[in-house]
């Protein structure tokens, strides 16, 4: 989300400052019109990684999405393209058993995938499903079939994992700065535009609920609760999938920054 000019404020992008201290790539460089796809991230990175090489300098990836850690270090399958009968016929499917016969017909073909997937994950689910149905190859077949940006030597992970109490304090605590810091603006100026509600900047934790509030459906209270609690979740999935994916990395769970710095080169020294 960072990627996107439009929402500086609501994905507590980097401010001037803190990009004056050291060089930052591919924030705010992509208007919210346009539909970033993890593939597109993905070559801008390549490009990104290769200047920083020639420099002889080291690159450090942030952020919290999981799948573009794995694009990364496991490749991304170049998919085809999923015609809507197959889409149709999982929504379905969906309508009339759930979540429970969507997943057992993804078993069935992919068991892997949906052994994988978490239990809630709809739109990952549907596509493991069309996937399969479309091509009769697992999702998670099209998936090993890759070749990774980074080789297995050429980098090192490490999880910020903090007390889970603490870190919900703080999103809370974020969100009450960012509408001290503008948010409320950026909401109003991004809904302004009359974009499609189905493009990635649209669905920012904070821009439907600063917009309900912004049109008069919900006081502010309302709607800085609403985003609290949908931050709160969003971190408790981001939680799970890297204790889920990644129960190998290092773990960095101090807050004090110096503290923090002193676990991270322990880990890495």
């Amino acid at each position: 989300m960072q990627l996107y000019a439009d929402l500086q404020v609501l994905t507590a992008r980097p401010d001037a400052a803190e990009e004056a201290r050291a060089p930052h790539h591919l924030y705010g460089v992509a208007d919210a019109e346009e539909a970033w796809s993890v593939g597109r991230w993905l070559r801008a990175t390549a490009d990104v990684l290769a200047d920083i090489g020639a420099r002889g300098r080291p690159a450090i990836v942030v952020g919290g999405t999981g799948l573009y850690f794995r694009a990364l270090s496991r490749g991304l399958a170049e998919m085809p393209d999923i015609p809507g009968e197959a889409r149709v016929i999982g929504e379905t499917l969906w309508d009339e058993g759930g979540e429970v016969a969507v997943r057992a017909a993804l078993a069935a073909r992919d068991p892997e995938g949906a052994a994988r997937i978490e239990r809630g994950d709809r739109q990952r689910l549907m596509r493991a499903l069309s996937v399969v149905q479309a091509t009769s190859r697992s999702l998670s077949d099209w998936q090993a079939d890759t070749t990774p940006l980074l080789g297995p030597d050429a980098w090192r992970g490490v999880v910020i994992e903090p007390d889970r109490a603490a870190l919900y304090a703080r999103c809370d605590a974020r969100l009450a700065a960012m509408i001290e810091s503008g948010a409320l603006e950026e909401a109003a100026g991004l809904t302004a535009r009359n974009l499609d509600p189905a493009l990635p900047a649209l669905k920012a934790v904070g821009v439907r609920e600063f917009a309900r509030h912004l049109a008069g459906d919900i006081p502010l209270e309302t709607a800085l609760a609403e985003a609290q609690q949908a931050t709160r979740n969003y971190a408790k999935r981001q939680l799970t999938w890297f204790r889920n994916q990644t129960p190998d990395w290092p773990r960095v769970t101090a807050l004090d920054p110096d503290a923090a710095w002193t676990e991270f080169r322990t880990a890495h020294p």
